[in-house]
């Protein structure tokens, strides 16, 4: 009996361990998909606001 008491302790340990070990690298990854996200969005508008606008009246050709 005395036998199983530190296999099933250990057994216990390294599954807590696999577990937290694999949500903290989702995490990590999760954070970087969330950041290559927000610089994708921030890049669209920005391109977005410097775009030229042909409809304005200053961009007519004069023939």
């Amino acid at each position: 009996m005395d036998f199983w008491v530190p296999v099933i302790f250990g057994l216990f340990k390294i599954g807590v361990l696999v577990t937290v070990i694999f949500l903290s690298i989702k995490s990590h990854r999760d954070g970087e998909k969330e950041e290559k996200r927000k610089k994708e969005t921030s890049g669209q508008y920005a391109a977005a606001e410097h775009a030229v606008d042909a409809s304005e009246s200053e961009l007519k050709v004069d023939r």
